[in-house]
């Protein structure tokens, strides 16, 4: 699990939260300032005040701490097991792995079709099922599979065979 430094998502937050009220410059301005005023992230001073402009972080690191609270409970409720489905990720006291429910949500599949599914489960596992996949995406390239559209007709194919080995 990479570590990181809660207040440099808040600078994130600001940045991005920002972009339509303030230029790159003016946002990359206020994160220097910042930055150099609150080496403590619990500290009262998240006011940011240049010449002319004055920036309240503090509902960026409001919003900030919940979203990690929020991630921390989904990490909480998955667990790995070799002994559960040879480690795949589940979601705790089920059998149910995370990546499935979070790709039937992405998939479009409405929740009371996926709540059926997953008896085991609620609204709030299935969300936060999601949000473990999204801030955990799966390694590797996912397989696609190539199929030719229907009706058509292979003519040649670019395959070649390798050659046998000794």
């Amino acid at each position: 699990m990479a570590s990181f430094k809660s207040h440099a998502c808040v600078f994130i937050a600001f940045y991005f939260g920002a972009a339509d009220r303030l230029t790159s410059e003016e946002r990359q301005r206020a994160i220097a300032l910042a930055s150099r005023h609150s080496s403590d992230p619990k500290s009262p001073t998240w006011i940011v005040q240049d010449e002319f402009l004055t920036i309240d972080l503090a509902p960026f690191w409001k919003s900030v701490d919940e979203r990690l609270l929020r991630l921390n409970t989904a990490r909480a409720q998955v667990i790995e097991d070799d002994e559960i489905l040879s480690g795949t990720p589940v979601i705790k006291g089920t059998r149910v792995p995370v990546y499935d429910v979070a790709a039937s949500v992405a998939a479009g599949i409405p929740m009371a079709r996926i709540l059926s599914s997953y008896p085991s489960l609620n609204r709030e596992k299935v969300e936060l099922a999601v949000l473990f996949a999204e801030a955990n995406p799966q390694r590797g390239r996912p397989r696609q599979r190539v199929v030719p559209p229907a009706g058509a007709k292979i003519i040649s194919s670019r395959r070649k065979l390798r050659p046998a080995t000794q």
